[in-house]
């Protein structure tokens, strides 16, 4: 079977309750997580802001960048260290961390919908691999419709964050494995091991390092990725997905990869960017890139 032009879309999710993107402009965005509303720069935004200036001061916290190109956050009233958002039947906790983000990235709840509904209707046992898995709300998605998942990340501390998301979303009891390591080096041991997996998710960063100081760079990296999970895909796979932030490239790229990787096995692919819609109704913001391949007709 032929592989067809990758269909490129913007996807929003649209089920959220607990997040709102509510303006951006001026290099920043306006947001609420639960019932904090907070600040974050964003370098890509350089658009002026739609509503007033004094909505904006009444934000709960706001980033702010240092001349070091670092960054802290001024509380402007009690926040505390953690606290619960909800997707639909997930759950999770959201911090203000060093880095501007709060563990939570709202524009992946599409990939969130499109996975649960891939493993609710697959008529096979569903094993999913998630590299990158950050605080772990992808892999709850997954374990939510029933799928068998293995978490992977290089940080300690960002899987105790992941573990506690699975005990707040009554998620613990599910087959979830926690992986502490290097996402080359797990992929390619588990080719060796000769295990399968039905479903992948990679989400890397531009720049990182794994728990034994491994280097990851984006250009060099991910196509290494893609060559070590040729290996680990089952022989009747359900899906793969790749998001991609703050990189150059376009989702051509990633789909491009993807259809090196799995033309030969048929199926679908979409690619495009992830967005936000904001609350009132202007300038959508694109927050990433992303090529998914489905067995089934992309959705």
């Amino acid at each position: 079977m032929n592989f067809k032009t990758p269909q490129i879309h913007a996807l929003a999710p649209l089920n959220w309750v607990d997040y709102e993107l509510l303006d951006s402009g001026d290099g920043a965005k306006l947001e609420r997580f639960g019932k904090y509303i907070l600040v974050r720069p964003d370098k890509g935004i350089l658009w002026r802001r739609t509503l007033a200036a004094d909505i904006w001061k009444k934000a709960d916290a706001e980033f702010v960048p240092t001349e070091s190109g670092e960054g802290r956050w001024v509380r402007k009233r009690e926040i505390p260290e953690r606290w619960l958002v909800r997707y639909g039947r997930l759950a999770f906790w959201a911090r203000l961390t060093p880095f501007r983000h709060t563990g939570i990235f709202p524009e992946q709840a599409a990939h969130w919908d499109w996975m649960i509904e891939k493993i609710s209707l697959a008529k096979q046992p569903v094993s999913v691999l998630n590299l990158f898995a950050y605080t772990g709300i992808a892999s709850l998605a997954a374990a939510s419709a029933g799928a068998s998942v293995t978490h992977v990340d290089a940080s300690k501390p960002t899987i105790a964050w992941a573990r506690e998301n699975a005990a707040i979303a009554g998620l613990a009891e599910r087959p979830i494995r926690w992986i502490l390591d290097d996402a080359i080096k797990f992929a390619r041991r588990e080719g060796r091991r000769g295990k399968r997996y039905d479903g992948i998710i990679i989400d890397p960063p531009v720049f990182g390092r794994g728990p034994r100081g491994e280097v990851w760079r984006f250009s060099k990296s991910f196509p290494a990725l893609l060559d070590a999970c040729k290996n680990i895909l089952s022989e009747r796979p359900l899906f793969v997905v790749t998001t991609a932030y703050e990189v150059a490239e376009s989702s051509l790229l990633l789909a491009n990869l993807l259809a090196d990787w799995l033309g030969s096995r048929g199926g679908n692919i979409s690619a495009g960017e992830l967005i936000l819609l904001p609350k009132n109704g202007n300038r959508p913001l694109a927050t990433s890139v992303y090529a998914r391949w489905s067995r089934e007709e992309a959705s």
